[in-house]
């Protein structure tokens, strides 16, 4: 499975540019299977600083990081995956031709 993470939007305060949101997304793919998560993120100021113009995507996807359980999520993604690749439910009637 490859994950990939990406910040969809950050949002901050205009007087410094303290960032007190994170946007991101997850997504997972298995060959030609996909899920995905969206979520956020709340930051507080904290010890140190990093002004808003200096910041990197992997810097922010690692802060997003540290406040979630990024094993959870993934293992989750790949739960996903893995009910469709087998699925356990199915929908249709059994007097209709199945799809070619």
């Amino acid at each position: 499975m490859i994950t990939t993470w990406k910040i969809a939007q950050l949002d901050r305060q205009t007087s410094d540019g303290l960032v007190t949101t994170a946007h991101y997304t997850v997504n997972a793919v298995d060959g030609d299977y996909s899920a995905g998560s969206y979520g956020t993120v709340g930051f507080e100021r904290g010890e140190s600083f990093t002004a808003y113009d200096s910041l990197t995507e992997a810097q922010v996807i690692a802060w997003v990081k540290e406040k979630l359980d990024a094993a959870e999520i993934e293992s989750s993604l790949q739960s996903q995956i893995d009910a469709k690749k087998t699925p356990t439910t199915a929908t249709g009637v059994p007097w209709a031709t199945p799809p070619a």
